[in-house]
């Protein structure tokens, strides 16, 4: 079984802060740290550490974050489409940090937009039934509903993260299998009629909601740092898990997925926080 992951790539900049600004306000920071980042990328990347086959499918730009990005990237096993630079810019993001955890982010979507669907549909021409196709809030409506659409025609499993969240995709829900959102996201978009319900809900935990069924586990405990990545890793993790174990999003899923996200947020950065292959490995196999 394959995952594709069609979405976003980008170079973040991490700065540390004080407090989050307020409107208007002008506040001194410094930059802790560049990093390979995106909602697609990080997803990405965590089920490959996972040993999942996985395929990026995220647009890079002809500039020096292009080149480093496609560089940085080969250190991780998994495919990245297109392999060459297809656009001017690439995508950034910039991430402010407070002392107390918390985070804000700012994001470009020029190249993530410039990738036309016809191209993601070619490489989607290896997919078979039964592989997932997964996606984030960083395409269009109408993109991100062909692109289900297309899945939903050719027996894929569709599993949506939406975020950044956009009240239009409530219209969405039809085509997907598994969705995975937090409290926000879940009060704007009424996920109805979806299989496999999941809603996160920070250091309190995170529930599943499947038919009549309802599973909820704690967070673990863990000091917070930079909770940068945080639901990426969470959303990964989960579902590698039960594609591991061939079972649906399970409470061994959750608890898995809330011991791999308390090491990323126990780091600064992104990519430099997310857990290593030892230690997913450890967390896959363990049973509590």
């Amino acid at each position: 079984m394959r995952v594709y992951v069609a979405g976003n790539i980008v170079v973040d900049e991490t700065w540390s802060i004080d407090e989050l600004p307020q409107k208007g306000a002008s506040i001194h920071g410094r930059k802790i740290s560049q990093d390979i980042g995106g909602k697609g990328a990080n997803q990405a990347i965590i089920l490959s550490r996972c040993g999942i086959d996985t395929h990026l499918i995220a647009a890079t730009g002809r500039d020096i974050h292009g080149q480093w990005i496609r560089e940085r990237m080969q250190s991780e096993n998994l495919s990245l489409q297109p392999e060459v630079a297809l656009f001017d810019h690439s995508d950034t993001s910039i991430i402010f940090n407070s002392r107390d955890g918390d985070n804000a982010i700012i994001t470009t979507l020029a190249a993530a937009e410039a990738l036309a669907l016809e191209r993601i549909l070619l490489y989607l021409a290896d997919a078979a039934p039964g592989d997932i196709l997964l996606q984030q809030g960083n395409f269009s409506v109408e993109k991100t509903r062909a692109l289900f659409s297309w899945a939903k025609s050719h027996g894929l499993i569709t599993v949506f993260n939406p975020s950044p969240v956009n009240p239009d995709f409530a219209d969405l829900w039809p085509l997907i299998d598994i969705a995975v959102v937090n409290q926000h996201e879940a009060e704007l978009l009424h996920p109805t009629g979806v299989n496999t319900l999941v809603i996160t809900q920070g250091a309190a935990g995170a529930d599943i909601f499947r038919a009549d069924d309802h599973l909820f586990c704690p967070a673990a405990p863990v000091q917070a740092v930079d909770s940068t990545g945080a639901g990426d890793t969470f959303l990964a993790v989960l579902l590698a898990s039960s594609l591991i174990r061939g079972v649906e999003p399970d409470a061994l899923a959750l608890y898995h997925a809330s011991a791999a996200a308390a090491i990323t947020v126990s780091r600064t950065g992104t990519l430099n926080a997310f857990p290593t292959v030892d230690e997913l490995t450890a967390i896959l196999t363990h049973r509590p």
